[in-house]
């Protein structure tokens, strides 16, 4: 099987979208009750419940159920993707639509983790930039539903961008601590600036730790360009979302999501997008 991955690169690729499904699976119950999980942690630390009357919730315990008739989810009803289409979306009890946001994230992992493989090619850098893309999608949709960033993502996410870099994985390790450094402080001075101006703040402490952990790995070289991605995209997103009537001024947008996917971008062609940007500008 190892030698089949090795020497046949659509194998390889069949085989990393497959895992991608298996894993978009697991994200979604990342996604749903690592918030959950905060909560009840800070309701335990602020002494609003104890450990004697907040019930044991965590990302196995206990069992999924339908949220509308409790249904216990049975194996056959959780096969990545297949069983929402065998259900036709719908709960096998009470027949109350599923959220599609589920298939959608298994199908969305796995065409990421498809093309991951499909531009690395096998070796441990591969396993690295899945790690480095699954996380991306659990905090891309946790910051899109709660707008939180949770540090049990984005911390590990940081070191381990380090680690993989300390045998210069991605990037040379120095690159990588100036990159994390430079990630943090950067949108750290746009908050301060932001709030010294009008008083609000324009950002969570997450998307600093976020930005961090993608300088980390990728660079300090390519943040211009994940910075101005993410600037940019959010911009248009706003703006037809508002046009749409999707969203009404005033209310804030998570950032995370345009961060994830600038860092997801910058990590495979970060830097050919900053040189062909400094190209361009020289002949301009």
């Amino acid at each position: 099987m190892m030698d089949l991955l090795v020497s046949s690169p659509t194998s390889l690729v069949i085989a990393s979208a497959i895992l991608g499904l298996l894993v978009g699976s697991f994200l979604n119950v990342v996604i749903y009750r690592l918030p959950v999980m905060m909560e009840n942690q800070w309701k335990l630390d602020t002494g609003q419940e104890t450990a004697d009357t907040i019930a044991r919730f965590n990302l196995i315990t206990p069992a999924s159920t339908c949220p509308h008739c409790q249904h216990k989810i049975q194996p056959w009803e959780n096969i990545p993707l297949l069983s929402y289409l065998f259900l036709r979306g719908r709960c096998v009890s009470c027949k109350a639509p599923i959220s599609p946001q589920y298939p959608l994230v298994e199908l969305f992992t796995a065409l990421l983790s498809a093309l991951v493989a499909w531009q690395l090619g096998f070796g441990w850098l591969l396993l690295a930039a899945l790690v480095f893309t699954w996380t991306l999608v659990a905090l891309t949709m946790i910051d899109y539903n709660t707008q939180l960033l949770p540090d049990t993502l984005t911390l590990p996410l940081l070191w381990l961008g380090l680690l993989i870099n300390s045998g210069s994985g991605f990037t040379d390790l120095n690159s990588a601590v100036w990159g994390a450094a430079a990630g943090y402080l950067s949108l750290w001075l746009v908050y301060q600036l932001f709030k010294l101006a009008t008083g609000k703040e324009g950002m969570g402490y997450g998307d600093f730790k976020l930005l961090a952990a993608i300088g980390a790995w990728c660079g300090w070289q390519v943040l211009p360009v994940t910075i101005i991605l993410s600037s940019v995209i959010g911009a248009i997103t706003g703006i037809i979302m508002i046009l749409f009537k999707r969203h009404q001024q005033g209310t804030p947008i998570p950032f995370g999501p345009f961060l994830a996917g600038a860092g997801w971008i910058s990590l495979f062609w970060g830097k050919d997008l900053m040189e062909g940007y400094l190209r361009f500008a020289g002949t301009g």
